[in-house]
């Protein structure tokens, strides 16, 4: 008896502490420091040996494949032992003389640019401490209109000192700023605190050891996923330059602009490699990119396998007839064997003729995209062969996508050759969401603003210039060019920009001194001063190893030199230098440490998907799932996720046509939200009850004097006095004070008010010639916790946390949906298990959710009764 109860003691402490196998991590931070989009990461875990003996402990770390690692250190009682950056071969003869002599030591390598992943492995002795810093850097790109900086979290226990702490600074000055982790419940939402105002921006996470419990009593933790920081600047004008110390950086990414009309080749692999599960999965991404294809679009489709085909002949217009058959063509791919040159080389060609023929637009972007699982085998197959043709054929005139699927693509050659196209290669990951990964690339590339952008610098000032002209600008992205001064005491710029809009050519100048700048940064406090410098060196290192992965011979050696000195100089640990890791001479008979590290690992997610999913609706990149509501749609039924049970609940409104129901109302932020419910096409003398739907929903900020009112016709906007009206037919992008709003074509709309709560609307259309359903809309909440405590409504009052337990489950009058006894707020409900559509990912056919439906208009889940929420009008 004494034997078990002491196992169930001890059992029980193991789950209230967080020590773990004799080793507890008492600390973890990472602390995170951007100026002007340029981050310096400073991850710092310390850990005790609570045991009586010696153990090993794992500082694991994940980091975005952008980054370069700057600085690793490891402190044992007091005593630190540093990191170097050395050449490669240097820091391994190092490596292995100071382990022939018995000394511990540790080797920090890259494995290309595919790093993500690294481990260290430490024997510590009984009672002992370890300290572990790892710094690294990272240019934050910007996309869909924001830059991210994203965290991987995985402390693989409860710590009892967790801090994730981020302050930025960006001259401009920031307009939105956002947090946000795959693992946040609706407890640990509250944790995240965000300030920002004017230039500065702050984001802080600390949770304690019991948020960071899985439940109240368990040892795992939570804290396992990712956490994003986004943000955006202000943007007066179309670009910003800065200029510090003798070096420069300039941001362009103008605003507002028209879209080009795009002209895209898909040139897809169907050898009899590809997976029946690849090819699925290419038709479905193609399926959904058919969808987001604008009418002043123009595509085709190139199918390589033992021969090439093509769908048309030329280039055709995105007409809805021609989209529809194109959508037949999709459905209808299947396998074959792999002439890959004959494919790509059909899609330029086809490119010419479109534009020797006139019969795309002269102001247009052309674009080829291929997707490809393998090595060519058919036709030209060198590999080198195919690069010269290819590099020929296009003369630098299309930008080329090459998108390899699966872990046996020859990926060094596909991205050589887009490099050498100016275009890039991606791998897609054979995923579940393979499908996601191939159209969040495309929704990157599918909004061309400008095409041919130069940015002069005057050549007798300017030395070390990084790349300054770009076939496409795309919307959402930016452009970034850095660069030194000859004299470093020169303080001023002057710069020309050039490119090609959809209607006109793009010209203007910018001038900025160093004074300027000065004034921009006075109060920088926390900013590292050589910031301007290190970005330079970052950017220049980033595009010199892009040009050394196509480059051959001596271009290649001087790429490499240049690299090597610059990686030294500035300390980056890049696939050409590592860092190694050993005991200062004076510690030399100190108990040993550091067992052994591995080299980084390519990671199994290409980060792109890890910023991009999983949102599955175009340009929505937040929406992660939802955190405390998810919303109504259908018939009207209302979903009300409840994370904590993993569980969700659902009830029905049933009113009658011309109703008007109050759905969200916040007295604190001022915003509401009211549907007006419409009816089904049957007659009102008949008798059976009507179904009803959504069918005009009036969004409201009345601090702002905002209102928006949404029907599946139109979407209109009132600023005050002002009005401005869109159709569904647009795809518009609108960023003003207090809202953004972006239409995605027939599709849906996100709204946002005043950095609130973001609203998702979704479109329902139907058959014009249906004989009773009507198009209709459903709505989603996302970041509900942006709303006060005070948030009521039909949806609003769930947006605060919500309890209940089932009791009792039994068969009920469908054998295929049980019965059970709900208790929820003091009360007992009877409620059937069922399931409710949720039409964020798919709009047409919507994926069910289970839930448990309560009967009777939500009685006695919601608070009064459902008559108490129909008000006058729609606002």
């Amino acid at each position: 008896g004494n034997n078990s109860l002491n196992y169930e003691l001890a059992r029980l402490f193991q789950k209230k502490t967080n020590v773990v196998n004799g080793i507890e991590i008492y600390s973890m931070k990472i602390d995170s420091k951007v100026t002007s989009r340029f981050a310096r990461n400073v991850i710092t875990s310390r850990a005790v040996n609570r045991g009586n003996v010696h153990k090993e402990v794992f500082f694991d770390v994940e980091l975005p494949k952008t980054a370069f690692i700057t600085n690793f250190s490891m402190t044992i009682d007091g005593v630190t032992y540093p990191g170097n950056i050395k050449e490669k071969e240097a820091a391994k003869q190092e490596y292995e003389k100071a382990v022939s002599k018995g000394q511990t030591a540790g080797l920090v390598k890259a494995s290309g640019r595919k790093t993500e992943k690294f481990t260290v492995s430490v024997n510590i002795a009984a009672a002992s401490k370890v300290t572990f810093e790892l710094t690294y850097e990272e240019l934050l790109k910007r996309q869909f209109g924001k830059y991210e900086m994203f965290i991987k979290v995985k402390p693989k226990q409860l710590v009892k000192d967790f801090e994730i702490d981020v302050s930025i600074f960006e001259p401009q000055g920031i307009t939105e700023l956002e947090a946000e982790g795959t693992f946040i419940t609706n407890d640990l939402q509250n944790v995240i605190k965000k300030t920002f105002s004017d230039k500065k921006g702050h984001i802080s996470f600390k949770p304690t050891l019991d948020q960071q419990r899985t439940c109240a009593n368990c040892s795992q933790s939570l804290l396992d996923g990712d956490f994003t920081v986004k943000y955006d600047v202000k943007r007066t004008t179309p670009d910003n330059l800065q200029i510090v110390n003798g070096y420069f950086v300039h941001f362009f990414a103008p605003t507002n602009l028209p879209q080009l009309p795009k002209n895209i080749i898909f040139v897809i692999d169907i050898s009899g490699s590809m997976s029946g599960r690849e090819i699925e999965q290419t038709r479905e991404a193609l399926l959904k990119i058919l969808d987001d294809i604008r009418d002043d679009d123009f595509l085709n489709f190139i199918l390589f396998g033992s021969d090439v085909h093509t769908w048309k002949e030329k280039l055709i217009r995105a007409t809805p007839e021609n989209l529809d058959e194109a959508r037949k063509f999709v459905r209808g791919i299947d396998t074959e064997v792999t002439n890959l040159y004959g494919g790509i080389m059909k899609g330029i060609e086809m490119l010419n003729a479109a534009h020797e023929e006139n019969v795309v637009p002269k102001r247009s972007a052309s674009i080829i995209i291929m997707l490809t699982d393998g090595q060519p085998n058919v036709g030209i197959s060198d590999t080198q062969d195919i690069r010269a043709h290819v590099k020929k054929a296009t003369e630098g005139k299309y930008p080329l996508y090459n998108l390899g699927f699966g872990y046996g693509v020859d990926y060094g050659f596909l991205e050589k050759m887009a490099l050498e196209n100016k275009g890039l290669a991606r791998r897609i990951y054979p995923d579940s969401d393979s499908a996601l990964q191939l159209q969040g690339f495309y929704d990157e590339v599918s909004n061309p603003m400008l095409m041919d952008v130069e940015l002069h610098y005057p050549e007798n000032e300017i030395a070390g210039l990084t790349k300054n002209s770009f076939k496409h600008f795309y919307d959402g992205s930016e452009i970034v060019v850095a660069g030194r001064f000859v004299d470093i005491n020169q303080n001023s710029l002057t710069v020309d920009v050039k490119g090609e809009g959809a209607n006109d050519a793009l010209s203007f100048t910018t001038q900025q001194d160093a004074e300027q700048t000065a004034k921009a940064f006075q109060e920088q406090e926390y900013i590292f001063g050589d910031y301007i410098e290190r970005l330079w060196a970052y950017l220049t290192i980033e595009q010199l190893l892009e040009k050394r992965t196509a480059a051959t011979g001596e271009e290649k050696e001087n790429l490499t030199a240049e690299v090597l000195d610059l990686s030294l100089k500035y300390k980056f640990v890049t696939p050409l230098t590592s860092m190694v890791v050993t005991k200062p001479e004076d510690y030399d008979n100190q108990a040993g440490i550091a067992d052994k590290m591995t080299e980084a690992i390519d990671s199994l997610r290409s980060y792109m998907v890890i910023l991009l999913a999983p949102f599955p609706l175009s340009r929505l990149p937040d929406l992660a799932p939802v955190r405390r509501a998810w919303g109504f749609d259908g018939d009207p039924h209302f979903i009300i996720s409840v994370p904590q049970k993993e569980d969700a609940i659902c009830f029905n409104i049933n009113e009658k046509p011309g109703d008007v129901l109050s759905l969200i109302n916040d007295p604190v932020t001022g915003i509401t939200v009211n549907g007006e419910l419409i009816g089904d096409k049957r007659a009102n003398s008949d008798t059976k009850t009507q179904n009803t739907y959504f069918g005009k929903l009036g969004i409201a900020n009345k601090h702002l004097n905002l209102k928006v009112t949404v029907t599946s016709e139109k979407i209109t906007i009132q600023n005050g006095n002002e009005k401005t009206a869109f159709t569904w037919l647009d795809s518009v992008t609108l960023q003003q004070e207090g809202l953004t709003l972006i239409i995605n074509r027939e599709k849906n709309l996100v709204l946002s008010m005043g950095g609130g709560a973001s609203f998702v609307i979704v479109l329902h259309q139907v058959w014009k010639k249906h004989p009773l359903q009507q198009d209709f809309l459903g709505l989603y909440t996302l970041k509900s916790h942006k709303l006060s405590e005070q948030t009521h409504g039909l949806l609003g009052q769930f947006f605060h946390p919500i309890d209940f337990t089932i009791l009792e489950i039994h068969p009920g009058s469908d054998p295929k949906k049980p019965d059970a006894t709900m208790i929820i707020k003091n009360k007992e409900l009877t409620v059937t298990r069922g399931w409710q559509k949720d039409y964020r990912k798919d709009p047409k056919h919507g994926v069910d959710i289970p839930c448990w439906f309560v009967h009777n208009n939500g009685a006695g889940l919601i608070d009064g009764v459902h008559t108490d929420y129909i008000v006058s009008s729609l606002f």
